[in-house]
């Protein structure tokens, strides 16, 4: 590759950051290409939860794991991105939406339910997962079966938890609620038996149990409170975007990807899955 001038490389500088400019200045490039002669590789910024095993996962060492992040590193391939031009961020609940329209991310996957509110701001793909509320106990105990055997017991969720309010006010209003800042504190709970049962998503709760530190401990109980189609969510208006995210997300079930994906992430604890829902965004 020649040497350049530094005035000629200046100049390019500036024509770069126009043109980046002009493209709208996302955070990643899109057209997923690497430039020729050696030039550094495009990367593609992509929103998935940090905290959430099985689901998605920053480990202590850096590394990520996690059924989200197979999904996401899976359609970004078919976008053309290789695994080390991937970028991960940590899109926390409260700010997906905002991660999405403020250009910082390309796509969310972050155990990201698909309802009618969050559609007034983004787009999504999918959905890629149905996943269920319901109740993670200890692995011998046998004296929970349903959520009505939670009254006169401990339920314990995270602070605000929509699944723990779900279980109280319409299916065990007796039960004794705990809420904790994170559903490690609830697990050390129910292995320690100061509480009864851990209530949220069944592809969380299997995601903690499957855990090396966990298996054998806990099960799931197998029920069925609520329904959470995982969506990608996406800028709204992109429809090329959501097209193509479909498309990988077919040919991800397809080729048995999908699959292989669910047992190694949430094998363990009883999680009994759907099959890969059929895709309904943007049809």
């Amino acid at each position: 590759m020649n040497v350049f001038k530094t005035g000629a490389a200046a100049a390019i500088a500036v024509t770069l950051a126009l043109t980046a400019t002009a493209c709208g200045g996302s955070s990643d490039k899109s057209s997923g290409s690497t430039e020729s002669g050696g030039a550094k590789k495009d990367k593609v910024v992509i929103g998935i939860k940090f905290d959430q095993p099985g689901v998605g996962l920053k480990t202590p060492d850096g590394k990520y794991t996690g059924f989200d992040v197979d999904v996401a590193t899976y359609v970004a391939k078919e976008l053309g991105y290789q695994p080390d031009q991937i970028e991960w961020k940590q899109a926390i609940s409260a700010e997906r939406e905002n991660l999405i329209a403020n250009g910082d991310v390309k796509f969310v996957v972050a155990s990201y339910s698909i309802n009618d509110k969050r559609k007034e701001k983004v787009d999504f793909a999918g959905p890629y997962l149905l996943a269920h509320q319901d109740l993670l106990v200890r692995a011998d105990d046998s004296s929970i079966t349903k959520a009505e055997d939670l009254n006169k017991k401990k339920l314990c969720s995270v602070t605000g938890s929509t699944s723990a309010q779900n279980v109280k006010t319409k299916l065990a209003p007796e039960a004794d609620l705990l809420e904790q800042g994170g559903y490690s504190e609830c697990l050390t709970g129910l292995e320690n038996k100061a509480v009864d049962a851990l209530t949220t998503d069944n592809s969380i709760l299997a995601g903690y149990a499957a855990q090396d530190k966990n298996k054998g401990k806990f099960k799931l109980v197998g029920l069925s409170l609520s329904n959470e189609n995982y969506g990608i969510g996406l800028k709204k208006g992109d429809k090329d975007l959501q097209t193509k995210i479909n498309a990988a997300l077919k040919k991800m079930v397809a080729d048995g990807a999908w699959d292989e994906a669910v047992k190694k992430n949430f094998g363990p604890a009883n999680y009994k899955n759907e099959p890969a829902p059929q895709i309904t965004e943007g049809s």
